[in-house]
């Protein structure tokens, strides 16, 4: 990795040592200027877990990614560093899906040489976490999200989130994935019909006091204020969104825009005022498995 270049992709110009002051100011560029998205598995275009095709994607060509993608990345960069890196597979919504979500996510465990304490780090979930945060029950304001940790009876822990919508999670043992079973759920959830990753275009960035999101038509803001949500009209308005909000330039996106239109007509109905809300929120915070 030239982490030179890994560095301008992200715009930090910080110190270059595995500290704890060095991995938080990582995690918070990172997740300000890399997008989640999941964009060449609705172009068909096929996603690995290799460090490098991440590399090439993201830092190369100015892409965002998934998990597998983003936190592979910045697990690289952050060995490269001369931190301790575990990749950690995780299971999105376990308590409700079982063991089908067994690898749905990537995650990472980080150590600082020197001391004690070991971290949980993602860059990869949609944004929610903007710091590290250590291995241990307890719950963070990271504004607009409260997020958190807490133990499961014979199986590990639980990472929480919560924009005011309720809890999405994932929960992970403290042990090395099983990478065989984390490239074959890669392959199942961009492959298989009934995949949201499949079914739904997602994109989302963080920024330190707001987190954004498009679903298919729908482009929300969330803040510590509340969420803002309006719909997309047109294609050329879809992929003008990509670029001013995302920072995403990817005029083939405009090719998409029949599937997003039926798909939100899928997911969308009028209440009795007019207005449409979401039947079933998509995200990668809720993949179907």
């Amino acid at each position: 990795m030239q982490l030179r270049r890994y560095f301008q992709r992200i715009g930090y110009n910080g110190e270059c040592h595995p500290t704890l002051a060095v991995l938080e100011a990582l995690q918070a560029t990172h997740v300000c200027a890399v997008p989640f998205e999941n964009i060449d598995v609705q172009l068909g275009r096929p996603v690995t877990t290799a460090v490098e095709s991440a590399y090439e994607k993201i830092v190369c060509n100015g892409r965002g990614g998934w998990c597998y993608e983003q936190n592979g990345l910045f697990g690289w960069a952050l060995s490269e560093i001369g931190f301790r890196v575990t990749r950690l597979a995780a299971s999105v919504m376990r308590q409700e899906r079982g063991a089908v979500a067994n690898a749905n996510h990537l995650c990472l465990l980080v150590s600082c040489p020197g001391l004690e304490a070991e971290f949980l780090v993602d860059v990869g979930f949609g944004g929610s976490m903007i710091a590290p945060v250590e291995l241990r029950e307890s719950e963070h304001w990271q504004p607009p999200f409260r997020i958190g940790l807490r133990k499961v009876p014979d199986f590990g822990w639980r990472f929480w989130e919560d924009i005011g919508k309720g809890e999405f999670s994932y929960d992970f043992a403290v042990q090395a994935a099983d990478e065989a079973a984390l490239t074959e759920k890669s392959t199942f959830l961009q492959t298989d019909p009934a995949s949201n990753f499949v079914l739904n275009l997602v994109t989302q960035l963080r920024l330190p006091q707001q987190h954004r999101t498009l679903r298919g038509r729908v482009l929300s803001i969330a803040s510590p204020d509340g969420i803002e949500s309006r719909t997309i009209e047109s294609a050329d308005e879809l992929v003008a969104v990509l670029a001013s909000h995302f920072s995403l330039h990817l005029p083939e996106v405009a090719d998409l825009w029949p599937k997003i239109t039926v798909r939100h007509d899928e997911l969308f109905r009028e209440n009795d005022s007019g207005d449409t809300y979401d039947i079933r929120a998509c995200s990668h915070n809720q993949p179907l498995s």
